[in-house]
């Protein structure tokens, strides 16, 4: 009998990423009946490959103003992807380092450029980028597909990995004009940036500082009714946000108006007054892995793969055509 024990491959000594991400694919394929190993699987391009660690050694972003050094090359196949969706009306926004400098002043290396758009705009984004030359492979059919040249990468991004958030049409309406490498496009609002991080809440990566850091760098001058109906059912991880976001900045609990901690705390007290015993198990959404043996072993409910299956439509991958 198999072990149902997570086995996370040895891909931590190749000198690539393109072959590791090959690699990747190929065994996600190949343990599709087995949802611990790709779990497993999942966590560690998440944790090691999307932050460009390759050699085995977590390396953590350390908050700066300093702003990165790019590769000459790496401008070059940035500017080239916006331009080429531009050209070809592909709505998107850009987001990542990018919209996190534009709302709090940090910088962050990066090896990527994410775009967010709807997934019928992320497919038309990645015919496109094939036909161009770009190495194309749709990484997670959930939420993410990632085009390559080089060592370089553009994240085409559709929603969050477990499946609660999508992106649409307003995503990309509601950003902020700005200029990437010469190119005129949107950036990512505030509201959506903290909407898109919200659910980044994994032991190896979270990203509650980056939300901190957004709340604080814009005063708190947001959308607060939007950022509450996008959240909808899922509002306690947005009250875990602002709590995060009251201990680091204690001096400035007046940026989150006080309506909106009033309505928080409001609820917060009901839910625990009057449990409601129809409440489902929710830790899966929050951590698949940390959460797994309540899932495997007590038998409790997986809503991270209901909301992963449910959600539609998904990415496919974009036909590639044969060399003449």
């Amino acid at each position: 009998m198999p072990s149902s024990k997570a086995a996370i491959p040895d891909l931590s000594c190749a000198h690539r990423v393109q072959p590791i991400r090959r690699r990747v694919s190929v065994l996600l394929k190949r343990c599709r009946n087995n949802r611990h190993q790709q779990l497993a699987i999942q966590a560690w391009v998440h944790g090691n490959l999307n932050s460009g660690n390759l050699n085995g050694e977590k390396q953590l972003p350390v908050s700066s103003s300093n702003p990165p050094q790019f590769d000459p090359d790496q401008q070059a196949l940035f500017r080239e992807v916006l331009q080429l969706l531009t050209e070809e009306n592909i709505p998107f926004v850009v987001s990542g380092a990018f919209a996190l400098q534009a709302h709090t002043g940090i910088c962050r290396d990066t090896k990527d450029l994410d775009l967010f758009m709807p997934t019928k705009d992320a497919q038309r984004a990645l015919h496109v980028l094939t036909d161009h030359g770009y190495r194309c492979e749709v990484t997670d059919p959930v939420w993410l597909a990632k085009a390559q040249r080089g060592d370089f990468f553009v994240d085409l991004i559709t929603g969050m990995s477990n499946g609660v958030v999508s992106v649409d049409s307003t995503w990309i309406e509601r950003g902020t004009p700005a200029n990437v490498f010469g190119v005129p496009v949107r950036i990512l609002a505030p509201e959506e940036l903290i909407l898109s991080k919200i659910f980044v809440t994994r032991r190896e990566r979270f990203d509650g500082a980056d939300i901190a850091h957004v709340i604080y760098g814009t005063h708190g001058n947001l959308d607060w009714n939007w950022l509450l109906e996008s959240v909808g059912e899922h509002w306690e991880v947005l009250y875990w946000m602002l709590v995060l976001f009251h201990y680091a900045y204690p001096a400035h609990a007046d940026y989150v108006p006080r309506r909106i901690w009033d309505d928080l705390i409001s609820r917060f007290q009901s839910a625990v007054h009057n449990p409601n015993g129809n409440t489902g198990f929710r830790g899966s959404l929050i951590d698949p892995l940390m959460f797994a043996i309540d899932v495997d072993e007590w038998g409790m409910r997986d809503l991270n793969e209901e909301y992963r299956l449910s959600r539609q439509p998904k990415l496919t991958e974009a036909r590639q055509e044969p060399a003449a």
